[in-house]
């Protein structure tokens, strides 16, 4: 059975980006996790270790956003990765990463990247 897990608005402050300001005064970063696995043994059992633990997630997530990186794709590749290599359950993650205020000219209230994989 397909189910999702859904972690959205994980707010971090952190220094990610290439110009130096921006890996010196960090800024607002939002985070979105979604997670597709088969959720049915936890369905049944109502046990935590037959599910996919959402602390933990969170946990692995802030890790990783702690760890400067230039480019966003980079970390959102990170968290990814990491969330994939931890949970065997999970069949298919994705995450978004928004950076608020992006520094480009014009006015952009927030930039977005949008990572996907499933597992081999």
């Amino acid at each position: 059975m397909q189910s999702t897990i859904q972690l959205t608005g994980l707010e971090f402050y952190a220094f990610h980006g290439v110009t130096e300001q921006e890996r010196t005064v960090g800024n607002t970063f939002l985070v979105d996790i979604s997670i597709d696995a088969d959720l049915s043994k936890s369905m049944d059992s109502d046990r935590l270790e037959d599910t996919i633990n959402y602390a933990k997630v969170y946990t692995l997530t802030k890790k990783e956003m702690e760890i400067p990186s230039n480019l966003l794709e980079h970390v959102a590749g990170r968290i990814l990765h990491t969330l994939l290599n931890h949970f065997s359950a999970i069949e298919k993650t994705t995450v978004a990463i928004a950076k608020k205020n992006p520094p480009i000219e014009g006015q952009v209230d927030w930039a977005k990247v949008i990572v996907s994989q499933c597992k081999n």
